[in-house]
């Protein structure tokens, strides 16, 4: 009977998510290609923007090489709204966690905050590629700039205070309620440029519509590309994560 018990409480794993989730990769992977390829093929340069060796636009001198840097946004973009989504469900967890004292949803809350983390660090390489190309530096304290450098620094927090709590209780309590805190920056981080307007991150979603039809097409086609990604690789780490668990409760309920 005892046994049976213990059998009960072993971590879930496998579902139909699991089933799913290489075909969502792949999926994934397909719509960014295409995206990438509607990008260099499809969008234009910038909105009615073509130069014949180097003329002045907007108040800056611009060359087709400046020009065709912009085609880094349409990663860029992508990649920061999909750890902004990770980040979320970070924080849902988070509270679900704080609510019911369940392992899972700290288990969660953990793979949510570790693909935020790998979305935070395409977006600050792609953001540091395009920074590089637009204005000749390799970092400025822009307002967007900043607080999304924040934002990673409080991820990565994150995982120091996991790692620095021997208690697992304690561990999952602590790092929910941070996890939190982590996420109120990530709205800030988006609507900064419109509390403090900046013509370095110009406002995309907004009632007029920031882009062309022709821009934001692959834009769009990218970003749910990288949804299905993310998704795939959270349910990837989930297994992971849960089969390991599954093989620590039965190695304990084999030691008693």
């Amino acid at each position: 009977m005892t046994e049976k018990k213990k059998a009960l409480k072993l971590p879930e794993a496998g579902g139909w998510q699991d089933k799913a989730a290489p075909w969502l990769a792949l999926a994934g992977g397909v719509l960014t290609t295409i995206g990438f390829l509607l990008t260099f093929l499809y969008a234009p340069l910038v909105n009615g923007a073509a130069v014949d060796g180097v003329e002045m636009i907007g108040g800056q001198m611009v060359s087709n090489m400046l020009l065709l840097s912009q085609k880094i946004f349409y990663f860029h973009m992508p990649v920061a709204i999909t750890s902004f989504v990770a980040l979320a469900f970070t924080a849902y967890y988070g509270i679900r966690f704080l609510m019911t004292k369940e392992k899972r949803f700290d288990t969660c809350g953990k793979i949510a905050t570790e693909i935020a983390l790998v979305f935070i660090l395409c977006t600050m390489f792609s953001g540091e590629m395009w920074e590089r190309f637009e204005w000749g530096v390799w970092w400025t304290w822009e307002p967007r700039l900043t607080t999304y450098f924040i934002l990673m620094l409080l991820v990565i927090a994150y995982f120091i205070l996991r790692n620095a709590i021997d208690d697992p209780e304690r561990r999952a309590t602590y790092a929910s309620v941070f996890g939190i805190i982590a996420f109120v920056d990530a709205p800030i981080c988006f609507m900064i440029t419109r509390l403090i307007p900046s013509g370095v991150h110009p406002t995309i979603f907004r009632t007029d519509s920031g882009l062309s039809p022709d821009m934001l097409l692959p834009l769009l086609v990218s970003m749910f590309g990288m949804f299905m990604i993310a998704f795939a690789l959270y349910r990837f780490r989930f297994r992971q994560v849960r089969l390991s668990e599954r093989v620590e409760a039965i190695k304990e309920a084999l030691e008693d």
